[in-house]
């Protein structure tokens, strides 16, 4: 591009970054971006408050920034002309006289947890072993995990990428938490440890997660103009929205606070977890709007401490005492009313082996499906796969010893998209869907005719009779059969609000014309999530 004398006179740019392995490599990436852009530059390594002080946890470090100040004061004083930070390191307000003239593509958000394969059990969720140390200086990641798996101890895990994971190699830790884009940028072989990925609708990441920020002098015009073709608008609109919600929140980054936003299908999908600290069990919430104006404000208004929830929900299954939903409800006083509304029946006592030998893939659609067909005790192949539909009949596969191969949430809620990706996956297969007798077989449907199905009903499901209403405010469905089970001799009080597990239950209400809300995932996170965005 064209440049001025003047601007020519000062290349090469200094670009200013921390010097740990990941920084580096951030650094190098956009040297080699202004290359490309015919605009040389070299390097200059400062250190942090953050990089200096390894002995306190990153909350108990004095005022915000402390992995940047250092570099912002350098960049005031003319002395490098740019600063690459990794961008939720960055407070949500630039010092005077500085601004952030780029914003890279943004890295996989996802969370990784790193096991020692000794240390592995697939049957709790996370797949570590009941009462497991993980590390984490993170009250975020802590807050999350106490959430779902009370059991683990977390410690506190400082230091950079490579030395956190040497940590856990030394066996100082039975896992640890770390940011995905980290290690993916340092191409860090991980074959020596049993990896689980965490989707960030599962376990929301920090504002800002695997991006990287290019702050300049505010009055740095030139700079400015040539460092355009390397600014992603549009991940920044969504991040924009991310460190929105934690500058009205006034949380630094050592808050316990998970915010992701995504534009999906022309709308803005928003994840946001929040603590008092680590130790607190954490509110969620989902949220998505055609536009991201005013969506943090309208996001942080669900936090207000004084709005009022509903004093008491209804849901149609029995739930365990300590159960995600119980606890998350628990939290604001809400009482809960749960009980099943249909018996259900195993159809077999017995399955043919030799259907087993000849199968690729085992589908699930529902937890049932999953439970009555183990409890035929299956004799299966090494080389089968498993697929689920969403992180609730995950946790019941976990429980009979298998992860899946494929699961459908990431694609999103609409079971058909889940049966077109699935589709894909498996062309060419043969697949058995052990379900109910009447089952919708969504799923058998999406599949190429070359893909050979067998439909194994294992479970039917019977409507209980002359069943009481609730007078709950908040009434939760969790199958379309419960739908007709309850509406069978029963109505809708005045001012009663419907929330459906899923877009199949929700279809029961479109028939009705009855308004409801429909979570994200299908399963007691999402149904926390779904009564906490309430309005009542």
């Amino acid at each position: 591009m064209p440049q001025s004398s003047a601007f020519t006179q000062r290349l090469p740019l200094v670009i200013g970054t921390r010097g740990s392995d990941l920084a580096l490599w951030q650094a190098n990436f956009v040297k080699a971006e202004l290359e490309k852009l015919g605009i040389p530059a070299e390097l200059k390594i400062i250190k942090t408050q953050g990089d200096s002080i390894l002995n306190l946890r990153l909350d108990k470090l004095e005022g915000k920034g402390f992995f940047t100040k250092e570099l912002e004061e350098e960049l005031l004083n003319g002395s490098i002309d740019l600063a690459v930070h990794s961008h939720k390191d960055l407070p949500t307000t630039n010092p005077p006289g500085l601004t952030i003239a780029a914003v890279s593509e943004r890295e996989d958000p996802s969370e990784l947890l790193l096991i020692l394969k000794d240390c592995v059990d697939i049957q709790h969720k996370l797949s570590v072993k009941f009462g497991g140390m993980v590390g984490t200086s993170s009250n975020r990641r802590k807050a999350q995990l106490l959430a779902v798996r009370p059991d683990l101890e977390v410690e506190d895990l400082r230091g950079n990428v490579p030395t956190r994971i040497q940590k856990l190699r030394d066996e100082n830790y039975d896992a640890i938490m770390i940011a995905k884009a980290g290690v993916e940028r340092l191409d860090i072989d991980l074959s020596e440890f049993y990896v689980e990925e965490l989707e960030p609708m599962e376990f929301i990441p920090a504002p800002a997660q695997g991006v990287l920020a290019i702050q300049i002098r505010e009055n740095d015009e030139e700079l400015a103009e040539a460092l355009k073709p390397l600014h992603h608008a549009d991940v920044a609109r969504e991040i924009g929205v991310e460190r929105k919600v934690l500058q009205l929140f006034e949380g630094g980054c050592h808050m316990p606070l998970g915010c992701y936003c995504r534009k999906e299908d022309g709308n803005y999908e928003v994840w946001v977890s929040k603590a008092e600290d680590g130790e607190d069990f954490p509110d969620r919430l989902h949220l998505s709007a055609s536009s991201s104006k005013g969506l943090a404000e309208q996001i942080v208004a669900k936090f207000d401490p004084n709005r009022k929830f509903p004093s008491n929900v209804f849901i149609s299954r029995a739930l365990p005492e300590n159960s995600y939903f119980r606890k998350a409800m628990a939290k604001h006083d809400i009482q809960i009313e749960d009980r099943s509304l249909i018996k259900i029946f195993p159809v077999i006592n017995k399955l043919d082996p030799f259907i087993l030998k000849r199968v690729d893939w085992i589908f699930f659609s529902s937890k049932n499906g999953i439970e009555y067909f183990f409890k035929l005790e299956p004799q299966l192949n090494k080389k089968v796969k498993f697929g689920v539909i969403g992180r609730a009949s995950e946790e019941m596969l976990r429980r009979f010893g298998h992860v899946p191969d494929f699961n459908g949430e990431e694609d999103g809620i609409d079971t058909q998209d889940i049966a077109k990706e699935f589709a894909k996956l498996a062309n060419g297969a043969t697949i058995l869907f052990p379900g109910a007798k009447d089952s919708l077989r969504t799923v058998q449907k999406a599949l190429n005719k070359n893909t050979k199905v067998i439909d194994l009903p294992v479970y039917e499901t019977e409507m209980e009779e002359d069943i009481a209403p609730s007078l709950a405010q908040v009434l939760i469905f969790t199958s379309p059969s419960n739908v007709d089970a309850y509406f069978a001799n029963n109505l809708l009080e005045p001012g009663q609000q419907v929330i459906c597990i899923g877009k199949s239950t929700g279809k029961k209400f479109d028939e009705m014309n009855v308004n409801y809300t429909l979570p994200y995932s299908p399963d007691e996170i999402g149904l926390a999530e779904a009564v906490f965005g309430l309005t009542i």
